[in-house]
């Protein structure tokens, strides 16, 4: 792995789970969640969805039923036609990776999550998302669970701060994938951002003590808390999870 000066924001800051969100009024990935967690002082995680015709645009689920009114995969619709969607109740729209981060415009730090399966072609969506980040001034660092998107940014953006998502707990495709010999040295990640129901673990651990930084996910509780403060160097929080920010 690469000796890198890895930026001292990553673990200065505590960040929002897909934004600040409520479910209700705050709908997760929205414009509306990203400026509530700027408003609380909190740097935003979000996640990363390429449509139909190879936009990137800040969505999580590969499904749309579960966040709009319309059924059938992200992947099935256009950059325009998704725009065009508005998340749960609210009159927010899903938003593309470009206006994302027009709005957020580096009054907060982000953590961007690329959505990958085994058989995807998520290397498209690294070409995407890097142009998209080339002329973005403000903090940012990429991650997934699958290890190509860190090997990728090592190889083609090696300016980018990059990590690598791990579980040993979700059953998603990505499993205890970051364990497999080789995996790290060869996507060479700045950064683990490690599932909070795995730790303590060792190798979590012997990856910390290396003085490489460990982020966790998802804080949700009061006794998560207690244990990522004490387990990691950065936490990304939602609900009872947060300690700086309350939801609107």
């Amino acid at each position: 792995m690469s000796e890198r000066t890895i930026p001292d924001w990553l673990t200065a800051w505590e960040f929002a789970h897909r934004g600040l969100h409520n479910g209700t009024t705050l709908i997760e990935n929205s414009l509306s969640a990203a400026k509530a967690a700027i408003a609380a002082g909190m740097g935003i995680e979000c996640d990363i969805q390429r449509s139909g015709d190879d936009h990137p645009m800040v969505f999580h689920d590969w499904e749309l039923s579960r966040l709009t009114s319309v059924e059938g995969l992200t992947a099935q619709h256009s950059r325009a036609a998704l725009e065009q969607l508005t998340l749960g109740h609210t009159d927010d729209l899903i938003p593309s990776f470009e206006t994302f981060l027009q709005m957020v415009d580096g009054r907060a730090p982000l953590l961007i999550e690329l959505k990958s399966l085994p058989d995807y072609d998520v290397e498209r969506s690294c070409e995407i998302v890097a142009a998209s980040l080339a002329g973005y001034a403000g903090d940012h660092a990429v991650m997934s669970f699958d290890p190509r998107v860190s090997g990728w940014f090592a190889e083609h953006s090696r300016a980018t701060t990059r990590g690598l998502v791990c579980t040993d707990t979700l059953d998603h495709g990505w499993l205890s994938k970051w364990r497999e010999a080789g995996v790290l040295e060869a996507c060479q990640p700045d950064f683990l951002a490690c599932d909070i129901r795995d730790l303590p673990s060792d190798m979590a651990s012997e990856w910390r003590a290396s003085g490489k930084p460990l982020l966790t996910w998802t804080v949700r509780s009061a006794e998560l808390r207690e244990r990522a403060l004490r387990e990691t160097d950065a936490l990304i929080s939602e609900g009872a999870g947060l300690a700086r920010a309350s939801l609107a």
